[in-house]
């Protein structure tokens, strides 16, 4: 049975030193999909925006920076605040979010007791379909 991890959370676009604006967002994880996370951004438009990423690199983005290419995580304080940073690219711009540590750390924690680090593969069921076809 496959399981979802989700969580809602008010992430904070940067736009420059002195500004930034509040964008709420849904974290998910499913069980079924073990070796990624998903953003869905709620900006003004129609529908969301949404990014998927390696579950791993948000992981170690908690506590080191971590990625490259289009999307990239790694924790900063600010304000005695401890916050995790994530850069993400694409052809239509750059955005550059923080999210609350406390808050992203917490939902990850439950991802990692649904599907601890290692046993990805297993809730893939590849074994399964393999046995299934060579059976044949």
């Amino acid at each position: 049975m496959h399981q979802t991890v989700e969580r809602e959370l008010e992430l904070r676009l940067i736009l420059s030193p002195e500004r930034r604006i509040p964008v709420p967002a849904l974290l998910s994880y499913h069980s079924d999909d073990p070796y990624a996370v998903h953003i869905a951004f709620h900006i003004n438009s129609d529908h969301p925006v949404h990014w998927t990423f390696s579950r791993d690199l948000l992981v170690e983005g908690v506590f080191r920076p971590s990625g490259h290419g289009d999307v990239r995580v790694w924790p900063t304080k600010v304000d005695g605040r401890s916050l995790v940073l994530m850069g993400l690219s694409s052809p239509d711009g750059d955005a550059l979010l923080e999210a609350p540590a406390a808050q992203v750390s917490a939902w990850l924690e439950r991802t990692l007791r649904l599907v601890p680090p290692g046993a990805e593969g297993e809730q893939l069921g590849i074994d399964d379909a393999l046995d299934q076809l060579l059976a044949r």
